[in-house]
Parts: C-alpha cells; sequence; structure tokens
C-alpha cells in the first residue's frame, strides 16, 4: 500500500483525476442503473488508466538510463502510455505491438512521437521481442502488468475511486494480463477489506479466468476475442498471486456483450468506450455478474475508443 501511495505522489501533475459518476438515471437497465457508478478511465491522459503504471515506472528508473529510451510490447493502450511516458519525460520510446492491433492505435503512437514495431500475432510475440530488444540495446523495459511500479501506478485508480465514494461495496474490472485488476484489488483491500473485487475477461481470451480453475498459470492455445488489449495469452506468476489472492472471482463476457455495454455507455453517458473499457459495464448488464439489493457497484472503463460501435 505504500507503494501505491507513493505513485499517486510521483504521478501527479502526469495524469488526470478521472470522474466518478451516477449512471443513474438511465433509460435503459434502470434498475441496474440506479447502484450502478463508473469510474472513467477512458478520460485518462492518452486514453486510458495505462498512464497511471507507465508514468510511474519511467520515472522510478535512474536519469541517464531513462534518457537512453523505454521500450515496451502492448496490445495498444499500454504502448501509448509508454508513448506518452516517453513524451513527458524526454525519454525516445519504442513500441512492439502485434499485428492484431487497431490501426488507430499506431496512428495515436504517432502523435505521441514513438517508434513502432509490428511483431508477431499476439501480444506474447511481441512481448519477447520488445524485451530482445530492450536487452541488446541496454534500454529500459516497461512491463504492461508483471511490474511492481506499472501495478502501483494502476492501484492509484482506487485511492481515487474509494476518496470519490467510500461506501462502493463491488468493483469490477477488466482484466487483460492483470495489472490493473492486481493494483486495484491491493490498494482497495487495505482501505476496504470487506470489498469485493470483481474481474472481468472476454470468453474468447479467459486467461485468468482459467489459471484460477487450474490453481496454477496456464497459457492459452489460441485467442478468439475482438478485445486485443484483454487478450495475452498468459499472465505472470506476480498477477496470478495477486488476483488469486484478493479477486473474489472471475466472470467471462461475449463480444456481443461489450459491443452492447460499449453503446449502452454512448447512449446513456456519451462515453465512447472500446471494448475492453465497457468490459466490466458488460459483465453487469450481460447478468453476469448479479448485485443484491442496494449493493452499491463500481464498473471501472478503463479505454477509450469507438471499436464497439463496429456492427461487423
Amino acid at each position: 500500500m505504500n507503494e501505491i501511495r507513493a505513485a499517486a505522489r510521483r504521478i501527479r501533475g502526469y495524469v488526470r483525476q478521472t470522474p466518478l459518476i451516477s449512471a443513474a438515471p438511465a433509460r435503459e437497465y434502470c434498475e441496474l442503473a440506479r447502484g450502478l457508478s463508473l469510474k472513467l478511465e477512458s478520460l485518462q491522459v492518452a486514453g486510458s488508466f495505462k498512464a497511471r503504471g507507465a508514468i510511474n515506472a519511467a520515472l522510478g528508473f535512474p536519469g541517464e538510463r531513462l534518457r537512453r529510451g523505454v521500450v515496451t510490447a502492448s496490445g495498444g493502450n499500454h504502448g501509448l502510455a509508454v508513448a506518452y511516458a516517453g513524451w513527458a519525460t524526454g525519454a525516445p520510446a519504442t513500441i512492439f505491438l502485434p499485428r492484431s492491433v487497431a490501426p488507430d492505435k499506431v496512428a495515436k503512437l504517432d502523435t505521441w512521437g514513438a517508434r513502432v514495431v509490428i511483431s508477431g500475432e499476439a501480444w506474447d510475440d511481441s512481448n519477447r521481442a520488445a524485451r530482445h530488444h530492450a536487452e541488446a540495446e541496454g534500454l529500459a523495459y516497461i512491463h504492461p502488468f508483471a511490474d511492481p511500479a506499472v501495478i502501483a501506478g494502476q492501484g492509484t485508480v482506487a485511492l481515487e475511486i474509494l476518496a470519490q465514494d467510500p461506501d462502493v461495496g463491488t468493483l469490477l474490472v477488466a482484466i487483460g494480463g492483470g495489472g490493473l485488476i492486481s493494483g486495484i484489488a491491493l490498494a482497495a483491500k487495505a482501505l476496504s477489506p470487506a470489498i469485493r473485487i470483481i474481474g472481468v475477461e472476454p470468453k474468447g481470451a479467459p486467461t485468468l479466468h482459467d489459471s484460477i480453475a487450474a490453481g496454477r498459470l496456464v497459457e492459452l492455445a489460441s485467442l478468439g476475442t475482438a478485445a486485443v488489449t484483454l487478450a495475452p495469452r498468459r499472465s505472470e506468476p506476480l498477477n496470478f498471486t495477486l488476483i488469486r489472492q484478493n479477486v473474489e472471482r472471475i466472470v467471462l463476457v461475449e463480444e456481443d456483450q461489450m459491443r452492447e455495454a460499449a453503446r449502452w455507455l454512448w447512449r446513456e453517458t456519451g462515453t465512447a468506450a472500446e471494448l475492453s473499457g465497457a468490459a466490466a459495464v458488460a459483465a453487469l448488464l450481460a447478468g453476469r455478474y448479479r448485485p443484491a439489493p442496494g449493493e452499491r457497484v463500481c464498473a471501472v472503463v478503463c479505454g477509450a475508443g469507438t471499436d464497439g460501435f463496429d456492427r461487423s
């Protein structure tokens, strides 16, 4: 918890305190909306919560090492965050991406001045290439979810939520590799031990769901989701341990459920959320998580985008 509080101090001025809004009143799913709040990390700098962890990690490197440059691999959002961190600190940034990355994220990386390398079919492939490049060139590597500094940065989301609404009883959090939910769970449980943390994954990329069920880390043989920012084949021991200790359960959502949640967010709140950003809301709307009467639930809208409006 001390590391998360230190991260909050370190990143102040580099990131935004994002709004926590009530979903009520809403025309559709009005009963659910009555007890639902939305943490709009889609309004975070660079478009997602990832800026928190990336800038915290970057600021932790010695000055000379940081000036040489930072490297990462990403499904899109973490790459944008590291590109932003490089821009903010004056460090050259190189981002390795899988071929499945959305073209608009590549275009956004250009605006932050990052060098983009397309490598591999999935994030795991890109990550191997990124780590090799960082080691060969002596550059600082920032892991998107298994770096303690990244996890601490992501945990600052929970500090804000519980300052904005201390009575929240349940947090719904999307899972990719597990960095966001690891940090949120650590902070939230320290501040409010009775709080429930519910993870949400795409049915086509149940990385942590299957790992928890198996009692060990598993590597998925294949991926089948358009929410590529939630789709590593394998997580890491650090995240697996933190999630197993602090997360009550993980639920799975379908592609069309994430898409409907993204459209609902746009219709009801004017929030443009990508599929991964809408995953936590999808768990509620689709009944994958059913709150008790009077339960106060907060869904983290973790990333901005328009892929949820695609009808294909």
